[in-house]
């Protein structure tokens, strides 16, 4: 994998980049849509590629390996070629999923021992076998094995979680060298700083992740509950250590305000489930604020989803039939709501890269800051 700095912004540390895999280019920043189990829920592949013109997706290390599982997934000739999808794929390690199972799950130096929540069998994950199922799934980009603490978290123990997570990553990267990947292709191993809200906690293991030559690096345990702008102090920190060559990963954020928030504190990638899940549940995120489709307000509106047209749901359906098929569990709800808010995801970040090509941007994200967060 190679990255590539294009730009700078020149008011502040939002950056434009490429990124180059097995399977493509990825240009940055860039939003990763989730597709926790082999897929986006209620998209079809065909329109990630083609309407959405998605360059990247997620998939879940925790959820494929329970469900299908590896052995499906190697002897179909690994995920890309499972779920037909011929773009880079990027896989997390499961270290989250484990974390938010807090009654089926026991933690020590060695690994994660977790009970499945599909059907209470057991498992264990370490930071050797995370490396080993990351390689037969096949993602262009794997996750090292981390610790995540909730919010709030006292700092001893946040202290002790960061530090059980840099344990885990010397043995995972050491694994990772000594392994070869499965499909004849490079796939790269981003570490993860850990530190919950405490700015020494978050330094220490920023310094710590950069020990590891790596092809880049991946922020952890935010957007866990703590208030949005110690999420940003925490990013800022983080980012005045990293090294600037390589792409930065903030995970699981978040809403386009947050996106954009951290954009301009030097953030090339993000992945998060709210354009889907809360589109399922009738949430839009629209060029003009934030909408429930679900109100009564709605009910007799003829115009289009979305006028600014970000894919061919948003002039193609009308925001009535919409909340019809929402309030009545239509599955053409879902898919409709979940094109729109990826497609102006995906259109967010494209705007972004733009504003900052031209040296624009930090007036276009400060009046859209503004804009995305309001509730209509």
């Amino acid at each position: 994998m190679q990255f590539e700095l294009l730009k700078e912004s020149s008011d502040g540390k939002a950056r434009v980049g490429k990124i180059s895999t097995a399977h493509g280019e990825i240009d940055t920043p860039v939003f990763i849509p989730v597709g926790t189990g082999g897929t986006v829920k209620a998209v079809h592949q065909r329109e990630l590629r083609d309407d959405l013109q998605a360059q990247i997706i997620l998939g879940n290390t925790y959820h494929l390996y329970l469900r299908p599982g590896i052995e499906i997934i190697k002897q179909a000739g690994g995920i890309h070629r499972f779920i037909t999808w011929e773009r880079p794929i990027l896989t997390d390690s499961g270290g989250y999923q484990v974390f938010s199972l807090a009654d089926r799950r026991k933690i020590s130096e060695e690994g994660a021992l977790f009970s499945s929540h599909i059907d209470g069998s057991s498992h264990h994950f370490t930071p050797e076998n995370i490396v080993d199922i990351q390689r037969i799934i096949g993602a262009d980009i794997m996750m090292a094995l981390d610790e995540c603490t909730g919010y709030p978290v006292d700092y001893k123990t946040a202290k002790k979680s960061m530090e059980l997570t840099h344990q885990w990553l010397e043995r995972g990267v050491t694994h990772y060298e000594r392994t070869q990947a499965v499909y004849g292709y490079e796939q790269s191993f981003f570490p993860i700083v850990q530190g919950s809200i405490y700015p020494d906690l978050r330094a220490e293991s920023a310094r710590e992740v950069c020990k590891y030559p790596s092809d880049g690096y991946a922020i952890g345990g935010l957007s866990v509950g703590e208030p949005e702008a110690q999420m940003y102090e925490v990013v800022h920190h983080v980012t005045e250590i990293l090294p600037a060559d390589k792409p930065r990963y903030l995970m699981g954020v978040g809403t386009p305000a947050n996106l954009l928030e951290a954009v301009s504190l030097g953030i090339d990638m993000f992945d998060c489930v709210l354009p889907t899940r809360n589109g399922r549940n009738g949430m839009l995120f629209t060029s003009k604020g934030i909408i429930n489709i679900r109100n009564n307000k709605w009910k007799n509106d003829f115009e289009p989803v979305d006028k600014a047209g970000f894919c061919f749901a948003d002039v193609h359906y009308s925001k009535a039939y919409l909340r019809h098929l929402v309030i009545s569990n239509e599955i053409l709800g879902a898919q409709i709501a979940s094109l729109h808010n990826l497609s102006f995801y995906l259109w967010l970040m494209n705007e972004a890269r733009k504003k900052i090509l031209e040296d624009d941007f930090m007036p276009w994200k400060n009046d859209m800051m503004q804009r995305v967060a309001q509730r209509l």
